[in-house]
């Protein structure tokens, strides 16, 4: 099935000079994906992805479009984060590695987040639990209801990282190159389980919680789930010297907090935690053909280099390119990944060597 824009616009990418005068104003629609299966629980009737694309389809010989690029975001994240200007204005932008004149961008809200299907539009607590596996296969029925049936290119991060990861190993002819960045492909055990343990209980603990039936938000476990998150993507050499005063600090957190609270719905931020439950590609890696790049960083709390995981999993993945972007007081910790200036270059190697 065809859908329909809610406005059928071309895709306007406004070049006023220099990069910081760029604006993104990118095509939206809604791609009704019918009724998704779930692994635990019942299935989710009448599911719907919201996304965002610019540039336009093109065609090659055999009528299949050839240009399709899928951004995926993060835990708690939308599409609409690759057009902040630190990623947007350093690719999308002409001569750009993902220059929008050449390539179709197509960037969804993953079910659980932003305008698609979640918790927050009625079901609350009874919405059905959706892993990766659910999540990935949605996005893969958006893309058919786009008219996408090869992607040029996948680049992930965070959670989209991990669903490369799910997408390497399940389709692994879906794409010409993949780019996972500040992810892991193995279960998610040890510190990185445990924070995210903490914030759910953090949100079902809380006296407002009321089954998920909260008449108003359980703004005490939210602060403690937002005090988690803010640590959990925190950049140590950036923060010391950006933070470097008492007074710094408590003003710092006291702005997140306003910041970040008002976005928040509990039900929604915890099924986003929570869907990591299905992650473990591991045990089929191998599966993992085509040409990658994968990227983390030295200063990320939730995949902390030491643990020495992409030293294991690099040698049986069978093209990559891994690199680890160093520590510094410019760091920018898990966020590195939506900072462009941090591996620009590498996604230009990797177009480069899978150009058809």
């Amino acid at each position: 099935m065809r859908l329909g824009f809610a406005t059928m616009l071309m895709c306007a990418a406004v070049w006023a000079g220099a990069a910081n005068a760029q604006t993104w104003t990118p095509v939206e629609g809604d791609a009704a994906i019918g009724t998704l299966p779930m692994a635990r629980g019942e299935a989710l009737a009448e599911a719907r992805i919201h996304y965002r694309t610019l540039g336009e389809p093109r065609r090659g010989a055999d009528g299949k479009v050839n240009n399709a690029v899928l951004l995926l975001h993060g835990t708690g994240g939308t599409g609409a984060q690759f057009l902040s200007p630190q990623f947007a204005n350093d690719l999308f932008g002409p001569g750009q590695p993902l220059d929008v004149t050449r390539y179709y961008v197509i960037m969804p809200d993953n079910i659980g987040h932003g305008a698609s299907s979640k918790p927050s539009d009625g079901l609350r607590a009874a919405f059905p639990e959706y892993g990766y596996t659910e999540m990935v296969e949605a996005q893969r029925r958006m893309l058919g209801e786009l008219g996408v049936e090869r992607l040029r290119l996948i680049l992930g991060t965070s959670m989209g990282c991990m669903h490369i990861f799910v997408w390497g190993t399940t389709h692994s002819d879906a794409a010409d190159a993949l780019m996972p960045m500040a992810c892991e492909p193995t279960a998610i055990v040890g510190r990185n389980r445990l924070w995210r343990t903490m914030l759910k209980d953090a949100i079902r603990s809380d006296p407002l919680w009321d089954g998920g039936n909260y008449q108003t938000q359980p703004v005490q476990g939210l602060r403690t789930a937002v005090d988690l998150l803010l640590l959990a993507g925190s950049a140590p050499m950036a923060m010391q010297q950006d933070l470097a005063t008492v007074e710094a600090v408590d003003g710092y957190l006291t702005t997140q907090m306003e910041r970040r609270l008002p976005a928040l719905d509990a039900n929604d931020l915890w099924y986003q935690v929570n869907a990591s439950w299905d992650y473990d590609p591991s045990a089929n890696l191998e599966r993992m053909t085509a040409p990658t790049t994968w990227i983390n960083s030295a200063d990320d709390f939730i995949n902390p280099p030491e643990l020495g995981l992409s030293e294991t999993f690099v040698p049986r993945l069978a093209d990559v390119t891994y690199r680890l972007v160093p520590n510094s007081a410019e760091g920018k910790g898990h966020g590195t990944h939506t900072w462009a200036k941090f591996w620009k270059d590498d996604l230009v190697a990797l177009l480069a060597r899978t150009e058809r």
